[in-house]
């Protein structure tokens, strides 16, 4: 009798459909729990809340991530990251998420601030899971390549808009200064702000301009992120697998990373506290001190991992924790940003051959001059690349697609600082430049 169970178990789950997965799940389960999410969406019974936002999004994360890594061609380019952020974009522009999908995905990604989770989770875990050395003399370094690659995608940027017919003014404040202004929210707005005190306009006249630039940007930053990683398989010794610095004990550190600690989930929980907590604790120094909170919790965790203040298993939590949530809630999240943070109207609009020419060069430059000066400060080329191909970024979502194209996931600590730090600085010179101009 155990033996008849045994074969049945066994048929049931070498089955052709069975063996044929979308993400994780075998194709008749997927199928069954899309039709059931669907059929709640269609007759009003998808709660709004976290519970609806993670349904709606993982069902449609894992479809599209997994075809993005099948499809020739797309899959080396960063085929899940793009059509994880696109084709839900299109589908908003053209009514094809019904209402009750939308207040779902809504609710769980602006109420529930789930961006901050996923970062938080990200940075925190990343950071208390990396050595010592490479994180101390990666944050010491990272900061010369980010410097050069802003100058050289200024001077392409600039130059090309110019020759193009844009002109240099429009190029450098209207196309340049958007891709490496940190993101939407942390930069667009508050330039386009800048750009109303300025010239006496109201900002919503200056946000479809500058919205087109950014987005472009970023899907030319993912694209390279996907190449990156296809030249790291084809020439190792360019690539330090998620290792930024080259510090002389390179084979032990990837030797230290690689070897897995049994999970314990009471220590995941601990992570998921120390995440959280660190989230907490840049809003509350924020009182106290101008920096941004992202910046104030990468910091801190930084300090902490650097003095050797947590314990270990602790920081093995973190680490555990971090790797959950990449491997299981980056498609999902990316779904998100698609349909609430890409107007695909605004992507359309800006598809002229002078505008594309001018971002394509403004990301190409800044990309080229990381992979190019990473040797001079002994760090791996293709992830210094990545680090400053973040810079151009859409912020925090921007910085997840192009680490998840590139299989990078490490680097969130260094690519946060190069989009936010490197945002802001922009910001504030652009601010600077465009009154000392008008």
């Amino acid at each position: 009798m155990k033996t008849e169970l045994q074969n049945a178990v066994s048929t049931k789950e070498t089955h052709p459909l069975m063996a044929f997965k979308i993400g994780p799940l075998p194709l008749p389960i997927y199928l069954i729990l899309a039709a059931i999410i669907f059929a709640a969406s269609v007759y009003g019974k998808l709660p709004a809340d976290m519970i609806g936002g993670i349904a709606v999004m993982m069902v449609m994360g894992m479809l599209l991530g997994d075809i993005g890594l099948r499809v020739p061609v797309l899959k080396e380019i960063g085929g899940p990251a793009i059509l994880s952020i696109f084709i839900p974009s299109v589908m908003v522009f053209y009514n094809l998420i019904n209402p009750a999908a939308m207040k779902a995905i809504t609710a769980f990604m602006k109420g529930s601030n789930f961006l901050y989770f996923y970062i938080s989770c990200l940075v925190t875990g990343s950071i208390l899971g990396m050595q010592r050395v490479v994180l101390i003399q990666g944050f010491l370094r990272m900061f010369v390549p980010l410097l050069v690659g802003t100058a050289a995608c200024i001077a392409a940027g600039v130059a090309v808009g110019t020759l193009t017919g844009i002109g240099a003014y429009r190029s450098f404040f209207y196309v340049v200064i958007p891709i490496v202004s940190g993101g939407v929210g942390e930069g667009i707005l508050p330039l386009s702000m800048a750009y109303a005190e300025i010239t006496g306009l109201t900002n919503d006249k200056f946000i479809p301009q500058l919205v087109p630039a950014a987005m472009l940007g970023n899907v030319f930053a993912i694209m390279a992120a996907g190449y990156l990683r296809r030249l790291a398989e084809r020439r190792p010794e360019l690539s330090g697998n998620g290792v930024l610095v080259k510090s002389g004990d390179d084979e032990l550190i990837r030797a230290a990373q690689s070897t897995e600690k049994p999970v314990d989930f009471s220590l995941m929980g601990a992570g998921l506290v120390l995440a959280m907590s660190f989230f907490v604790f840049g809003q509350l120094l924020n009182l106290f001190v101008p920096i941004p909170a992202p910046i104030i919790m990468i910091f801190s965790a930084a300090l902490i991992k650097a003095f050797g203040i947590m314990p270990a298993k602790m920081e093995q939590g973190a680490y555990h924790l971090y790797r959950f949530i990449t491997s299981s809630l980056t498609w999902p999240l990316l779904v998100g940003v698609g349909v609430l943070y890409t107007p695909w109207k605004d992507v359309i609009a800006a598809i002229t051959p002078a505008y594309i020419a001018t971002c394509f060069a403004t990301v190409a430059a800044m990309i080229t001059s990381g992979f190019c000066i990473a040797k001079y400060l002994k760090m791996y080329p293709i992830e210094s690349a990545i680090v400053t191909a973040c810079h151009s970024g859409l912020g925090g979502t921007g910085d997840v697609a192009i680490l998840s194209a590139s299989n990078r996931m490490e680097l969130m600590p260094f690519a946060q600082i190069s989009t936010r730090i490197g945002g802001a600085c922009m910001v504030v010179i652009a601010a600077i430049l465009m009154r000392m101009l008008n």
